[in-house]
């Protein structure tokens, strides 16, 4: 089951209260929508965006079994959290007080998607949160050119055998394409020494989240989001970030810095707010989150 990750310290910086609007543009399996839908009660709404249509299925039935009546306050928005003022203007959702963007991967759609996002299960190579998207991982994989593949592992992944990799994969394409997760995490495996495949985070860790930041240009969705978010919000709303990986903070860190010294308001986390060891325990997941947050002037 998926555990949401510092759900506590959003709502202390979110501070919902009765009435307010909000966004989750990272909707997930709704933890954090329906945290916020307990203190924006009775008539605040939470608009949901999720750009998996499963996962979000997923998410209103877990917002009906908790209560029938949440379902009236909350809008889901099967598209990306980057197409957010589209979503806000077709919708007449006015006076967002607050939005929050979880930029973690869920559990849900690691277990259920069949669609590749895990080297632990046998599944053909996808990674695309939309099948509406035409760049699956197998594309990638088997017809970009060696010097591309290696700037993703190494850009996206921070790879450092991302070289050795990607002239692995070149390698086995030649004889066969390579359209699973299993075939492409053994061709991660023989590109690395075996002394070097015993690391805390398992060796084929980076090569697949580096393919799905690129199937789904998540890095570039981010930089897309941030301005019209903080465009959208009313004076005195604020924005929170969690991210999971250090380009993704790099990102928020300097777009929310820049975005204060252009007097579009302030700063509230002058280091990013982490789990603490309690939660760490429950969730292991939470120990690489790390949230900012911004309050518009």
């Amino acid at each position: 089951m998926h555990i949401p990750v510092l759900v506590e310290e959003v709502i202390k910086y979110l501070d919902p209260q009765p009435g307010e609007n909000f966004i989750d543009g990272t909707c997930g399996a709704a933890g954090h929508a329906l945290a916020i839908l307990e203190k924006n009660y009775p008539d605040g709404k939470v608009m949901c965006f999720d750009w998996d249509s499963e996962s979000l299925d997923r998410a209103k039935k877990i917002v009906a079994d908790k209560d029938g009546k949440l379902l009236e306050r909350t809008i889901f928005i099967n598209d990306s959290y980057a197409n957010l003022k589209k979503s806000i203007i077709e919708n007449n959702f006015n006076s967002v007080n607050g939005i929050l963007l979880d930029l973690g991967f869920s559990s849900d759609q690691l277990e259920a998607s069949g669609r590749g996002f895990s080297f632990l299960k046998d599944e053909p190579l996808d990674m695309r949160y939309s099948l509406a998207n035409n760049l699956p991982a197998r594309e990638i994989i088997n017809h970009w050119q060696k010097d591309e593949i290696e700037k993703i592992l190494k850009e996206y992944g921070e790879e450092p055998w991302a070289r050795k990799i990607s002239e692995a994969i070149i390698s086995f394409r030649k004889v066969k394409i390579i359209l699973t997760t299993k075939e492409l995490l053994g061709v991660i495996s023989a590109a690395i020494p075996q002394k070097f495949q015993h690391a805390r985070i398992h060796f084929a860790t980076r090569t697949f989240q580096a393919l799905r930041i690129a199937v789904n240009d998540e890095l570039g969705n981010l930089q897309r989001f941030l301005p019209e978010a903080i465009d959208i919000l009313a004076s005195g709303g604020r924005i929170a970030v969690i991210s999971f990986h250090s380009l993704e903070d790099r990102i928020v860190k300097n777009f929310f810095r820049e975005s204060a010294k252009a007097g579009q308001g302030k700063v509230l986390t002058k280091k990013p707010i982490i789990a603490g060891e309690a939660e760490v325990q429950i969730n292991l997941r939470s120990r690489s989150a790390k949230l900012r947050i911004f309050k518009k002037a």
